[in-house]
């Protein structure tokens, strides 16, 4: 979640000024008796609000939001089907972690973990194990911390004397993965961008491998740019370095968006428990999943590859449960909101709505490249999200003006810079997603050929502060 600081008083509207926050028709009998009663912003109001006022408040001020439909800068759902919102409403009360007073809820995880382990081709899939989580950031989380406790068993001569533990992944990794280094104490070892490969090179990546190497990450589905890491060349390194070394490196592939969509679209391609090597896999239930946030999945190969001592088993309002997560409640909605999804959809339904988003995505990455002022990095062909760049012959505009003047017709685009070692590149991202329809494409496209010839007017590309310019949101 973001980090947010407490405001000051100073920025505080006079009581007559709040006074005309409130619409009069607020009011329960008398159109002026509510208005008394605006509360202040920034402490606690002292007394209670009618729940009409109360709404009405807090309704006209999210009107400010931005429309999620028209987010292509996000990858988490923006729509479900009515029938979902209902079973999620009815759900919404129900702590998941109450197993014993909410079994049938606890029963649906578990087949959502059956269904993946079978997805995914688990050897075993009822030896597999797994827990849905609250997102992908989490479930990374949580490989993570089974991946470094496993390094430090097989290490506990060394390990917290001498030994450090590091983690080799790419410099793309979603924030998560810095964050985990960063909390827990372990050394990330990125392995850097350089020209036009924008994802981890399998040898660059073994390369940095050495005996306190936890393990390597390998991300299905870039959010930089959409494409996959090789996961199965990265398996072969590995597997040639432990035969020249003997050293033994676990992957754990971060499927946030890509495990929701490789599975139905691309089954020839190899990155799962296909591979001896691939340990534990995470997905994002909320965005390639198609469900609304809340929701993530880890899943290990065996029960090996997930230490028992980092299982609680918790003697909890009558019955005692295995857990394993980074929060102790949670609803059940998003869990049986992924249920409703996989029983919907089936195989067939998710293989129809991820090739509907990958021909929405693909289309409009070339009718955006006929425009003859951008230059595509990727096409949407893997993940349904493409990246581009303006060409070196545009001078007039940048990527951040595009951004920007798209914003003003309410489309949420982002522009950012690459990291290190392809600092100079800046690009736009474009994520379609289920409900990012043909029509919503044609609109964005008329919508941006409607801005080119301002753009090419330009004197000069006038965003200042490129930082400030906008934001890049996984």
């Amino acid at each position: 979640m973001p980090l947010h600081r407490g405001s000051s008083h100073d920025g505080e509207p006079s009581a007559n000024q709040r006074k005309l926050a409130l619409n009069p028709f607020y009011g329960v009998a008398d159109p002026v008796a509510g208005m008394e009663a605006a509360p202040p912003r920034h402490r606690m109001p002292d007394g209670p609000l009618p729940p009409h006022t109360a709404y009405g408040l807090v309704h006209d001020e999210l009107m400010l939001d931005g429309n999620s439909r028209l987010n292509l800068a996000t990858f988490v759902t923006t729509w479900m089907e009515p029938q979902a919102g209902v079973l999620m409403g009815e759900c919404r009360d129900k702590n998941m972690i109450d197993k014993d007073e909410y079994p049938r809820t606890a029963e649906l995880e578990r087949r959502c973990v059956a269904m993946l382990a079978d997805l995914w081709h688990a050897p075993d899939p009822s030896a597999t194990v797994g827990c849905s989580t609250t997102g992908s950031s989490e479930a990374c989380m949580l490989a993570a911390m089974a991946l470094k406790r496993r390094w430090a068993a097989k290490n506990a001569d060394r390990y917290p004397a001498t030994a450090k533990p590091n983690l080799v992944m790419g410099v793309n990794v979603q924030v998560c993965w810095d964050k985990f280094c960063t909390f827990w104490e372990v050394e990330p070892r990125l392995v850097p961008m350089e020209g036009d490969r924008f994802h981890l090179d399998p040898q660059a990546a073994v390369e940095l491998c050495d005996e306190n190497t936890i393990g390597v990450v390998g991300i299905l589905g870039s959010t930089f740019d959409g494409s996959y890491e090789p996961i199965e060349e990265l398996c072969a390194a590995l597997d040639d370095l432990q035969k020249r070394t003997g050293l033994d490196i676990p992957v754990h592939v971060d499927g946030a968006s890509g495990a929701m969509v490789a599975p139905f679209l691309d089954p020839d391609v190899v990155w799962d428990f296909r591979l001896p090597r691939v340990s534990s896999i995470n997905t994002s239930g909320h965005k390639y999943g198609l469900v609304y946030p809340g929701v993530g999945w880890v899943l290990w190969r065996s029960p090996d590859d997930l230490p028992e001592e980092l299982v609680f088993r918790v003697n909890y309002l009558g019955g005692e449960m295995p857990t394993f997560a980074l929060n102790f409640s949670r609803p059940g909605a998003q869990v049986v909101a992924q249920y409703y999804t996989f029983l919907r959809l089936g195989r067939q339904g998710y293989r129809a709505v991820q090739q509907a988003a990958r021909d929405v995505a693909t289309g409009l990455a070339a009718k955006i490249e006929e425009l003859g002022d951008f230059r595509l990095l990727t096409r949407g062909d893997q993940l349904p999200v493409f990246a581009l760049t303006t060409k070196p012959e545009v001078k007039a505009y940048d990527v951040f003006d595009v951004s920007r003047r798209l914003r003003e017709r309410g489309w949420l685009v982002p522009a950012y810079t690459f990291p290190a070692n392809r600092e100079d590149l800046a690009v736009l991202r474009i994520v379609c997603r289920n409900g990012f329809s043909s029509d919503l494409a044609e609109l964005f496209l008329e919508d941006l050929r409607l801005l080119m010839p301002e753009l090419r007017a330009q004197p000069h590309p006038l965003t200042r502060d490129q930082n400030a310019a906008t934001s890049f949101h996984h």
